[in-house]
């Protein structure tokens, strides 16, 4: 009898080691190519972003907004290392100079069209395991908004579209008004 084929684990050092021009995320060990982002995904980063990011320096909080590439290291083990397309940390002690080590509070994910079981089913249970407070997946193929609170014990998502306003979980007075936004899906 053969032995099973036997997979190479990667580590964070095999992930900072890749070369500039490769996008990829190490999770559990094992690399998962990601594509270049479409306009409308770029769009739709660019106003989360800028719209997080005046909220908490109008209000001079101490979180930090971070758009993607922007590497977070979920668990101390050494391998498992993602890029969100936003990170919320409201924990400065987290931060290097390399990104993140730990859960961000506030993780939100543009699905891309070519893999959207990596964002729907891959990541939500990292960010379940890591400890992420609140998760969102924006799905620009279906117009959808599916906010999870992962800091409820059932685990509770709700659904909204792109004409919604929403209110972000972390934040008392926080909503974010898609209509807002200029991008055309």
């Amino acid at each position: 009898m053969m032995a099973p084929a036997q997979m190479k684990t990667y580590t964070e050092e095999d992930y900072y080691s890749l070369p500039e021009d490769i996008r990829s995320e190490l999770i559990d060990g094992q690399f998962y190519a990601m594509s270049a982002p479409s306009r409308i995904h770029q769009e739709i980063l660019s106003g989360l972003h800028a719209t997080i990011y005046n909220y908490i320096h109008s209000k001079a909080g101490s979180c930090r907004v971070y758009p993607a590439p922007f590497a977070v290291r979920l668990f101390a083990d050494r391998k498992t290392v993602v890029e969100p397309d936003i990170s919320v940390i409201c924990d400065p002690g987290k931060l290097t100079d390399k990104g993140c080590n730990g859960a961000p509070d506030w993780i939100i994910e543009i699905v891309s069209p070519g893999n959207p079981g990596h964002d729907y089913v891959r990541k939500l249970n990292l960010y379940l395991d890591a400890g992420v407070r609140e998760y969102w997946i924006v799905d620009p193929a279906s117009g959808q908004i599916y906010v999870y609170d992962l800091e409820e014990t059932s685990f509770c998502v709700k659904t909204y579209t792109f004409q919604d306003q929403i209110k972000a979980g972390i934040y008392n007075d926080l909503y974010i008004d898609f209509t807002a936004f200029e991008f055309s899906v």
